[in-house]
């Protein structure tokens, strides 16, 4: 019996209109262009501003895009899996949203929460489903409305975030050197104390206290996130090149969380990997959570060649982080 491969076979992804600067935001808080520039990398981020949109809403609008360009008749999916720290609401889950606007009928759905983890993880999970022979073909949405949950008087954490969704379809092959060949993940489960959201949960749910003392916003220790980040991702991807044999010269590209540009340095510093071989695009979207890498390969996608060796590697709050090792299954158009 021919081994059964999972392997990406096309992606969509949206980012909303409206963008954020570094300058509009040094109006709203004691900040400026360079500060921002010179901590993050960061010079703009998009927002959804529409009234009444959630982020089950650019889920939809990269997914349709995915359908465009791979061709994929919907009735053909087996498996909805969404990725989102911010979805539309507690219940039910934005897959569920997504497969009913899009008229998915012969598919169950799920959505996977692992904050910036979250396309690393899901994909890991969808590729289980495929190399199982369970199903054929699944789609993967990540999707964040980070700016419903950012304090923009906090200086702090309201220049990291934006808002974006991208979708990728993981497929079944018989087709050898394609495809994910491994995934290094763990979850540390320290990281309650420095990164989370303090009110809005089962522990301490809504009130009049928690909004007045503006509690459901993202609360963030940075510098021990910085050095959990840098050690954790850079050990990650060590341990993925080593498992497989992998030496710098073999790696075309390392696709790392978008998270905070001295952070991407200091790891591929550690890695003594080339920034050149390195897909950045915080510099125009910001940290966008679970959907930062997916959103780096829809923007790189014309980049890509078929039986490139890629690495992911994320680290988010819990803490979770990972790394997988996929070889690229095609040529874009």
């Amino acid at each position: 019996m021919e081994k059964i491969n999972a392997v990406i076979t096309g992606i969509g992804g949206y980012v909303p209109d409206y963008i954020l600067n570094n300058e509009e935001l040094s109006r709203m808080v004691d900040t400026s262009d360079e500060w921002i520039t010179t901590r993050v990398g960061i010079k703009e981020r998009r927002i959804l501003t529409e009234e009444g949109l959630g982020s089950s809403y650019m889920a939809r609008k990269a997914a349709k895009q995915l359908l465009q360009k791979t061709g994929v008749d919907v009735d053909t999916i087996d498996c909805v899996i969404v990725a989102s720290t911010t979805p539309d609401y507690r219940f039910p889950s934005n897959a569920s949203i997504v497969i009913g606007k899009l008229g998915i009928k012969n598919a169950h759905g799920f959505d996977v929460s692992c904050a910036c983890c979250g396309f690393l993880y899901t994909v890991d999970m969808a590729c289980a489903f495929v190399q199982s022979g369970r199903y054929k073909r699944v789609m993967v949405i990540a999707c964040e409305k980070m700016s419903s949950m950012v304090d923009y008087q906090d200086r702090q954490t309201c220049v990291l975030f934006g808002d974006g969704a991208a979708a990728v379809m993981v497929e079944a092959t018989t087709e050898e050197g394609v495809g994910f060949q491994d995934s290094f993940l763990r979850t540390d489960g320290q990281g309650l104390p420095f990164l989370h959201m303090k009110a809005g949960g089962s522990v301490c749910p809504a009130s009049h206290y928690t909004v007045d003392h503006r509690m459901h916003y993202i609360y963030q220790e940075g510098r021990t996130v910085y050095k959990y980040a840098v050690t954790s991702m850079s050990n990650d991807v060590k341990e993925i090149m080593q498992r497989n044999n992998l030496t710098e010269a073999d790696v075309n590209w390392v696709i790392p969380h978008e998270a905070n540009l001295r952070i991407i340095e200091a790891v591929t510093k550690r890695l003594d990997i080339p920034m050149d071989k390195v897909m950045i695009n915080i510099e125009r979207y910001g940290n966008t959570s679970a959907a930062s890498i997916a959103l780096a390969l829809w923007d790189f996608e014309k980049k890509l060649k078929k039986g490139d060796n890629i690495i992911l590697t994320a680290f988010g709050a819990g803490f979770v982080h990972g790394a997988s090792f996929l070889k690229w299954g095609y040529d874009p158009q």
